[in-house]
Parts: structure tokens; sequence; C-alpha cells
């Protein structure tokens, strides 16, 4: 699966790249591994399809069902590095094992076209868009309970115990960070969670219309208190 290089960024008078203008229509949803992000995703991706989802790089192999291109991009190492190298990913990182990482020009392509879009990321990809795109909203996914979380982490049943300990180990650490995040929701239910992210992000857009309306050109970000926060 071709890659562009990097075409998000524009040289400055000095020749250094410099970033594109953050984009307020950019929501990154992220939480830890079994939380049902895949799921969460796909509900919305069928109730909403005019929310575009970007579609991440991967070093793993497919799951059984999945279809490169669809879930994920499924490339070698080889591929990955020439990917980082290029500068063609936003952001990138490894995970249980495997490496995973958004695809720059196809999300700027759309957000520059005025798109609503939305990104399912690791903990590490959340913190290196927020970097980057500072105006992005972060919303992070809550188990209702731990003991959910280690049901659906061991129900899968696709993966050697060592992979399954590495992402528990590693959700412990992701649910410990809640509290980098704007805005938790709870899944509870993946069609109440899926209504409350289309919440968000409508209200994402409107406060990015609101300041195009009556603020004039974009200046330093302003800071809302989330309506819909919850505790995790």
């Amino acid at each position: 699966m071709p890659i562009s290089e990097q075409r998000g960024r524009r040289p400055s008078p000095s020749g250094a790249a410099v970033a594109t203008p953050v984009h307020s229509r950019l929501t990154v949803l992220s939480g830890p591994s079994g939380v049902g992000k895949s799921t969460v995703v796909a509900e919305l991706n069928r109730a909403c399809p005019q929310i575009w989802i970007s579609v991440s790089v991967t070093t793993r192999h497919p799951r059984p069902g999945e279809v490169d291109g669809r879930q994920y991009h499924f490339v070698d190492d080889h591929e990955f590095d020439r990917l980082i190298a290029s500068g063609a990913l936003l952001e990138w990182a490894r995970f249980a094992g495997n490496r995973y990482g958004t695809p720059r020009e196809p999300l700027y392509a759309k957000l520059e076209a005025g798109v609503a879009c939305l990104l399912e990321i690791d903990l590490a990809g959340a913190r290196q868009v927020k970097q980057a795109e500072p105006d992005a909203r972060l919303v992070f996914l809550a188990p209702p309970s731990w003991d959910e979380l280690v049901r659906r982490l061991t129900g899968r049943g696709t993966e050697p115990a060592e992979v399954l300990e590495r992402r528990l180990a590693a959700a412990r650490q992701e649910l410990a960070a809640a509290d980098e995040f704007e805005v938790t929701l709870v899944n509870t239910s993946v069609q109440d969670v899926c209504r409350q992210l289309v919440a968000l992000i409508d209200k994402c857009d409107l406060r990015k219309a609101e300041r195009g309306r009556h603020s004039g050109p974009p200046g330093r970000r302003r800071h809302h208190q989330p309506a819909d926060r919850r505790a995790p």
C-alpha cells in the first residue's frame, strides 16, 4: 500500500519546515487495548459516514477477518522505516511488539477541505498528535471496570499469553493517563458512546465556525470546559 511522502508542511523563509495550521475539526480517540475503540469507530462509521476516520499503518499481522486498507494498512518493517524517514507519518508508536502510525497526507487533505476527522490511536500517539496539533480534541474511552477490561482482553483468544500480559501492563499505564484527556467516555454501551462522540465532534465544528464568524483570524487556543466529561 503506497503512502506518499510528507506534504503536510510548508517551508518557512529560513528553509525549515513549519507545522500546518491547527485544526479544531480533529478528534483523537484513545484508551486501553480491549476497551472497544474499534467497535465504537465501526459504529460511528456506520451511523455518521460523513466523519472521516483515518486508517492507521501497522507492522502487525492481520487478524482473522481484517482487510488491508479497511481496519489497517498492513506493512512490513522496511516499509514502516521508509514512512518514518520520509515524514509521511503524523505520529507513530510501538505497542505490544508492533508499530502503528497515522499517515499524514490523507488526514491533512481532509482537514483542509473542512471535513471532521477522527483518529483512533494509542496513548503515545495521542500525545504526539496533541503536540503537533494543539487544537485537536482528545477523548479517552474507559472501560466500566478493570475486571471488565480483563475479561474483554482474555476473551479475544487471538494472542499468546506473553502478548496479553504486555497489553494488560500497558492498559494499567493508559488508564492512569486519563486525566491528560479533555473528555472521558465510559464504554457501557457502544451506541451511547457513539452518540456522545458525535455530539462532541459537532460541538467542535460549531466552535470553529463561531470563531470564524466573530473572532477574525484564529489566535491563541481558547479553553472550554467539556460539558460531557465523566469520571473513568
